[in-house]
């Protein structure tokens, strides 16, 4: 083939075809954007982006409204048909939360006492879920934060999980005249198997991110709490030791009594840095 005829050729591959549903993805509350990709070494790839998918409301604890739902299929699928994006991180706006599950004020003021209309939503969140298990990229969740209740549904559906360690991990719904089924009856007995599935379905009690680590819910654990410039692991937690005298596995417990006292007043002198 000669030079003009390659280029030629070249010019006619270039010319891709726009498999988007709606360009115009963004909506309230969603934030998208691509970051350079870089090599294990810190080297910028040319051409090359991560796309980072934010939740972003901060002020409910990145809790997503209708709209929301609505950004992140939108937003998980631009990410999928980008050619120049070889992963996903999703992740929430702050320190505080990932994502609390749906908007409590919304469905207080919506939903409440109209089953047809929450069905709908509940299709959506559905959607959204789906959208996230079938991006054709691998999608890392960053938990900046709480993951709890619809939060950890989506966030267990992300290929990878990666937290800082002061993030909360659990479900809710039940405590709230509600169901975990999400993606918590899906994913969890996968993931922690059956008793323990059933235990944090039910009981809607919180587990710390190393808890989470041990269970096999997340990729890797890092710390967040730095003290006098330097990290630490949190003090609300125990982390030195697996097992109490009777052989029970404690680690990742939540510590009570004076050993949470003075896990409290570590945490005040100490900066949160992600």
């Amino acid at each position: 083939m000669n030079t003009a005829a390659a280029s030629a050729a070249q010019s006619a591959v270039r010319e891709f075809k726009n498999h988007e549903l709606d360009e115009d993805f963004a909506r309230p509350g969603v934030r998208y954007e691509k970051r350079p990709a870089q090599t294990p070494d810190g080297k910028v790839v040319p051409g090359l982006y991560n796309a980072w998918i934010w939740l972003d409301n901060p002020g409910q604890f990145n809790s997503y409204t209708t709209d929301m739902v609505k950004g992140v299929i939108l937003a998980f699928r631009a990410a999928s048909n980008a050619r120049d994006v070889n992963c996903v991180v999703f992740t929430g706006a702050g320190d505080r939360a990932f994502c609390t599950g749906g908007n409590t004020k919304e469905y207080a003021e919506y939903y409440a006492g109209h089953p047809q209309e929450y069905r709908m939503y509940m299709r959506l969140f559905n959607d959204m879920v789906s959208a996230i298990l079938a991006c054709d990229k691998p999608v890392i969740c960053r938990v900046n934060g709480m993951r709890i209740g619809g939060g950890q549904e989506i966030g267990m559906a992300c290929d990878f999980s990666v937290a800082q360690d002061l993030a909360r991990f659990g479900q809710a719904g039940p405590k709230h005249g509600s169901a975990p089924i999400g993606g918590a009856t899906d994913f969890l007995p996968l993931m922690i198997g059956a008793e323990r599935a059933m235990a944090a379905g039910v009981l809607c009690e919180p587990f710390s991110a190393h808890k989470a680590y041990h269970m096999g819910v997340l990729t890797d654990v890092v710390p967040a709490l730095k003290v006098e410039g330097k990290f630490i692991a949190n003090p609300l937690v125990e982390t030195k030791q697996m097992t109490d005298e009777f052989g029970k596995l404690v680690f990742g417990d939540f510590k009570t009594g004076e050993a949470a006292k003075q896990g409290k007043a570590l945490m005040a002198k100490g900066t949160v840095d992600l």
